[in-house]
């Protein structure tokens, strides 16, 4: 008798081992003959009496099925997808599967092996037999979850009223069946699909009514429900948060002496970092500084595990929609507890930093401690006290505070430029609102030095936090930026050399593509080239190997400056608090590797989301805005060529709009993808990269969210220039060839 978990011998006699024999089994529906088996393994002679012993154990201890006589054995896949339907009297999540109809099974998971499956999620999972002659399912990987519930808006049609989804990408749509909503055509609803008959038309239920398609309010709660964030808590977070009391100075340092402030945005209301400057007078630090950045000491409050921390890892970060946020945790903290409010006292967790005349860091220490913030300033304001300008605030603080501050923030951005980082100038717009609260307008965002010191300040805390960290063999999310994607750099080339700006095709650091872009002086050729560089980027993401930050050419770098608003940033105060003994709400034990990895995939697919939710929206409020204006005409360049159109960007709004070829004239076009232009085949018209053009609305569809515009005129930007000289050179040589001669035919006989 083979001995058990034997390997297979050479020779035709050799049994097969315990292990592949029910690996075969599997494939067959857990149950073989010797029949089977001795095929399989070209056993002969003899061997087969003991094989037919073998089976005969393996069956008796429940290892192996018994084939009933006369009924063919089921042939079960080893691999398969399951539904996961519901939970045993033990808790236990049971499931179906196609490959074994009628069948109800047991569904095994791992612990640590990806997130973990639900009543209602589908899975790829190994089906393996067991002695009862059931089946159990070990999940290999969990499945996209299928789509249950969408948003669109209720038009009429001949057959009742439809749903037609706030999709441009993949428009469906849906029929409405009666239900407790009452809804009219123009509605924008939250519906939930129902199984539909077979070769019927797909069907919905309303959920929610959430407003008026023409009504600007029903954007946020719109675009918010499309892409699955919630608009409040739930209970068990609320009370949570309600039974929370500001923290004691038990165990802090008093930082209340320091003069530190905020500065944000106007609209800003949860205000998780205030700084403070001042020169060093250590003469082993000429032309140095001290520079202070406190943070809201979050994680004090929200411990891990708790209702606050789960419902936080949940969302992953705050949601800016241009009328309101979606904040990661409950205003009692986001607005109040956890915000540096001034004249306040307020924990917080600060990095104390020594810098050096060249911006380096020389030291720094973490503090756990009380601060008050003197005032709580807007970027305006400070760049207005910084052009001359102060108010009765800024002048009162200019000499104490801001000065030093503008000061940290030169040596910082010097040794920026020196390190060579990539910077961007692309414009951002934000909706300006009226005294009721309407939308009025789409303007830029402009860029001040106020902005910048409070991004090198920010920046200089992070990497101090990832540096020690580092050092400490701490396991954290780091916030990685991978290099460029080879092949996207070769576009970016091949488009530079096109259109004559000198560019080397080889490896490339940060700062050659700030020195780029600095050296194109044309707007039209800078955004469009800024454009190509952007999308040459990779993603910048969460993850616990450090592989550095490309985009900012540091090797540390995390993200710690904002725990109200990003989970990742409370995770870092945690490991922070436990590593050097900060007191209570660190971690509970050093994170492990594949939970981290978990948790940087989910808050980077978090992250993503949230700026997809936040492009619609501002894109929906355009196409409103452009819609009611009354306006026909418009002014804008070309950001985008593909065979089938235009795609072009509004210079007073920033809103994207589409030009269909059909609406470019009676001329065929060509795709002239060296040049990114679209080229007549016969007048020789082209529209190319960063042309201007007057645009002509045609529809501004608000379901869609989308602009469609005719072109009335347009001037040639350098690439479309280039694409005509092209066809000209072309048609020249082709009114230059010799016309083919026609062969005479010889005619039969002749």
């Amino acid at each position: 008798m083979a001995a058990r978990g034997r390997g297979r011998q050479r020779g035709a006699a050799a049994l097969p081992s315990e292990e592949e024999i029910l690996a075969f089994a599997a494939e067959r529906g857990g149950a073989v003959t010797a029949k089977e088996v001795a095929r399989r393994f070209g056993i002969r002679g003899r061997a087969r009496v003991e094989l037919r012993r073998l089976l005969a154990r393996l069956r008796a201890e429940g290892r192996l099925l018994r084939r009933r006589r006369g009924v063919r054995a089921r042939r079960v896949p080893p691999v398969a997808e399951v539904a996961i339907t519901g939970l045993d009297e033990e808790g236990e999540l049971l499931g179906e599967s196609p490959a074994l109809p009628g069948a109800q099974l047991r569904v095994v998971a791992e612990v640590g092996h990806g997130p973990a499956p639900g009543v209602g999620d589908r899975v790829i999972a190994r089906l393996i037999p067991t002695a009862e002659g059931e089946f159990e399912a070990h999940v290999l990987r969990l499945l996209p979850k299928a789509a249950r519930e969408v948003v669109g808006a209720v038009r009429e049609a001949p057959w009742g009223l439809v749903l037609q989804t706030l999709d441009r990408k993949e428009e469906r749509e849906y029929r409405l069946l009666p239900g407790a909503v009452e809804v009219a055509a123009g509605d924008v609803v939250r519906a939930r699909l129902r199984a539909s008959r077979p070769f019927g038309p797909p069907e919905a239920v309303v959920l929610e009514r959430l407003g008026r398609l023409e009504d600007p309010a029903t954007i946020t709660p719109a675009v918010a429900a499309k892409h699955g964030f919630a608009l409040g808590f739930p209970a068990p977070v609320i009370e949570r948060a309600g039974e929370l009391r500001p923290a004691s100075r038990r165990g802090r340092e008093d930082l209340t002496d320091i003069p530190l402030v905020t500065i944000d945005g106007e609209d800003a209301r949860d205000f998780d970092d205030a700084v403070w400057a001042a020169r060093d007078h250590d003469p082993a630090n000429p032309g140095g500084f001290r520079l202070l950045v406190a943070i809201a000491d979050v994680a004090y409050y929200v411990r891990p595990g708790d209702a606050l921390d789960q419902e936080a890892r949940r969302r992953g970060n705050s949601v800016y929609f241009p009328d309101r946020a979606l904040p990661m945790l409950p205003e009692r903290l986001s607005n109040d507890l956890c915000s540096l409010r001034p004249q306040v006292p307020r924990a917080c967790l600060a990095v104390d930093m020594t810098i050096d005349r060249r911006g380096r860091i020389r030291k720094s220490r973490f503090r756990r401690g009380l601060m008050r913030s003197r005032a709580r300033l807007t970027y305006t304001q400070v760049q207005a006290a910084r052009e001359g300008r102060p108010d009765e605030v800024t002048a009162r603080l200019w000499e104490p505070v801001l000065e030093p501050l503008f000061g940290v923030y030169e040596v910082l951005r010097r040794a920026r430029e020196r390190r060579g980082s990539l910077d961007l100038a692309l414009p951002e717009y934000r909706v300006v609102f009226n005294d009721r609260g309407q939308p009025v307008d789409l303007r830029p965002q402009p860029v001040l030095e106020s902005h910048r010191l409070i991004e090198e300040c920010m920046i200089a805390a992070n990497v101090a936090v990832a540096t020690a960290l580092r050092e400490r063999r701490v396991p954290i999310l780091y916030r990685v930026h991978d290099r460029p994607d080879p092949q996207k750099l070769e576009v970016l080339a091949d488009y530079l050399e096109r259109i004559g700006i000198p560019w080397t095709r080889t490896p490339h650091r940060p700062g050659d593509f700030t020195r780029l872009l600095r050296a194109i002086d044309d707007p039209a050729t800078y955004e469009t080239v800024a454009v190509f560089v952007l999308r040459a980027q990779a993603q910048a993401v969460y993850a616990p190997h450090n592989i550095g930050h490309f985009g900012l050419n540091l090797r540390d770098y995390t993200h710690f400056t904002s725990p109200i608003r990003r989970y990742a940033d409370l995770t870092v105060h945690r490991a922070l608090i436990r590593a050097f003994d900060l007191g209570p709400g660190g971690e509970r034990r050093p994170a492990e590797l594949a939970d981290l990895e978990e948790l940087g995939r989910h808050l980077s697919q978090m992250e993503r989301r949230a700026m997809e939710a936040e492009r619609e929206a501002l894109q929906r409020y355009a196409v409103l805005l452009v819609a009611q204006s009354g306006r026909a005409r418009f002014t804008g360049r070309i950001t985008g060529v593909q065979h089938f159109g235009l795609f072009v960007a509004l210079d007073e709004s920033g809103a994207d709009g589409f030009v269909p070829v059909a609406l470019l004239g009676d001329d065929v076009y060509n795709y002239d993808e060296a040049h990114h232009a679209l080229v007549g085949r016969h007048e020789g018209e082209t529209f190319g990269l960063g042309d201007r053009v007057v645009l002509e609305l045609v529809e501004a569809d608000l379901v869609r969210g989308s602009l469609i515009f005719r072109i009335e005129s347009h001037e040639r930007a350098h690439g479309a220039r280039l694409a005509r000289a092209a066809w000209e050179r072309h048609g020249a040589a082709a009114r230059r060839r010799p016309a083919p001669r026609r062969r005479r035919l010889r005619r039969a006989g002749g």
